[in-house]
């Protein structure tokens, strides 16, 4: 009996260092468990704006037109290249290529929160911290996001990535990141600009070179006719599609907020115009006065990411997903905005972020995207951003 004692009692002393091992694997292994669960139940049978991307990607391995009315609603909206490069997807089965498109999503997902948090500099709360109020406050896009099979969570890991080589010192990364980004959603080349005015003309020449690159990439498939005829096609489609989706209850841009104001026409169209170039004149006054603080690219970054929602006619409100860097900055110098700006940040960010249709109830909530509430909280955390600045906050 004693061999077999002392053995009991050896497993029990070494016990606790098994458990320290194994305790970094249980919460991996439930979000796993977790993942696997909401997939087969909830976004499985959806995706349909992956769905789009799939059969465009069928279209270019087949050099068939990629633009076509008779899609209706779910026409294909992206640039040429987009589709050649979702090619992989289209040589495997459906179930394989939604199965293999959220498991990357869920990769993206990560890699835009982890960096986002990790690229706020100077953090007055604890990584631990701003990682779940993000992971809280974006829930709501997010789900959105996976249930459509949308790319805005590759978009967010190509844009944060840009960010971070700025940081580290590397802004031919940046330029290379951000080019392959506008294959993603055009509305990325927002950034250019302010890429060009931090980290000089060779950056913002690689973007250009990597953006060019991607459109001569469809000619080995369609031709130098056949690419231009449908470069012309996609701008068609993109243009003529933007009207009818202005009074769209999820649409949250600054064209559709004026549209649902004044009725569509030309005084929205006027006051687009005028109010975006309001919008992007006060993160340029962001800029000029960089100087003030020591790291100044993380609001600035935020602040474009954040209007882009905004500026895009075809804005709709998961594409809030990239305000995640705004409201990082926003939550974690909160205490140092004065009244009334942490008043009204707070209540911004709540409502833009946490406004669920499931607790409002359909009336409720129609009612509340039909006053463009969140286009006008965006803007708010757009100046709450700016005011941070002028304190040197960040």
């Amino acid at each position: 009996m004693a061999p077999a004692v002392l053995g009991v009692a050896q497993r029990w002393v070494y016990l606790p260092t098994m458990i320290a091992k194994v305790r970094p694997l249980v919460l991996p292994l439930m979000l796993v468990v977790l993942a696997v669960f909401v997939y087969n139940n909830k976004i499985r049978t959806n995706m349909v704006d992956f769905g789009v991307y799939r059969q465009a990607a069928m279209r270019s391995l087949n050099a068939e037109p990629l633009y076509r009315s008779t899609d209706g609603h779910y026409q294909f909206k992206y640039l040429p290249a987009y589709a050649m490069a979702m090619a992989p997807f289209a040589l495997m089965n459906p179930d394989t290529a939604k199965m293999v498109w959220f498991a990357l999503s869920l990769a993206f997902l990560v890699a835009f929160l982890r960096w986002s948090v990790a690229a706020l500099p100077e953090r007055r709360l604890s990584e631990r911290v701003l990682t779940w109020t993000i992971i809280a406050l974006m829930a709501k896009f997010v789900a959105h996001e996976l249930t459509l099979g949308q790319t805005n969570l590759l978009l967010g890991a190509l844009m944060v990535g840009s960010l971070r080589a700025v940081q580290i010192h590397r802004p031919r990364v940046a330029g290379v990141l951000i080019g392959l980004a506008v294959f993603v959603k055009p509305y990325a080349v927002v950034v250019l600009p302010w890429l060009l005015v931090t980290q000089g003309l060779v950056a913002a020449a690689i973007v250009v070179g990597v953006v060019l690159a991607g459109l001569l990439v469809p000619v080995l498939t369609y031709g130098w006719a056949g690419n231009l005829e449908q470069l012309a096609a996609w701008y068609r489609t993109v243009t003529e599609s933007t009207a009818p989706n202005l009074l769209g209850s999820d649409n949250i841009s600054l064209a559709a907020m004026w549209a649902k104001w004044v009725g569509v026409g030309l005084t929205a169209t006027a006051l687009t115009v005028a109010s975006s170039a309001i919008v992007l004149a006060l993160v340029v006054l962001a800029w000029r006065k960089r100087q003030v603080v020591t790291e100044p690219d993380y609001l600035e970054f935020a602040s474009l990411t954040l209007l882009i929602p905004l500026l895009s006619p075809q804005g709709w409100d998961y594409v809030l997903l990239l305000s995640a860097p705004a409201c990082l900055c926003a939550v974690d110098r909160w205490r140092e905005l004065e009244p009334p700006w942490n008043s009204a940040v707070a209540v911004a960010v709540a409502l833009m972020c946490l406004s669920f249709f499931d607790l409002m109830g359909r009336a409720l909530y129609g009612r509340f995207m039909a006053l463009s509430i969140v286009s006008v909280c965006a803007l708010v955390v757009s100046g709450g951003l700016l005011h941070l600045r002028w304190r040197r906050l960040a």
